[in-house]
């Protein structure tokens, strides 16, 4: 994960932290990276076909390739857990490149 996307990530989980009345927290929308796997396809899937199925994107940023390639990157992230016990945190995110012509070009996810 970039380091700006993790920065998000953990603010977005610091700020859930400090609001939460009970000992449990969500952040961000759940999201099945599976099923969006099978779906997309690269150089053929549009924005706005990501956008119906994952809503819309948590971030968004751009990528600048080594070779000058520009990107548009959009984030999606979710995240689970417990104030009494933070090691049991489960988080996920999909990082997912556009071109110029709003195409996926490519995704990247860890759960």
């Amino acid at each position: 994960m970039n380091p700006l996307a993790r920065f998000c990530v953990l603010a977005v989980v610091s700020i859930g932290l400090l609001s939460c009345s009970t000992t449990s927290f969500e952040a961000g929308r759940d999201y099945d990276v599976d099923a969006f796997a099978t779906k997309v396809v690269r150089g053929t899937t549009t924005k706005d076909q990501v956008r119906s199925w994952l809503g819309d994107p948590k971030g968004t940023g751009v990528s600048v390739e080594t070779t000058g390639e520009r990107y548009e990157e959009w984030t999606y992230y979710f995240a689970r857990g417990a104030l009494t016990n933070l090691a049991s945190t489960s988080l996920k995110t999909l990082r997912i490149k556009f071109d110029q012509q709003g195409l996926v070009q490519g995704f990247d996810y860890s759960r």
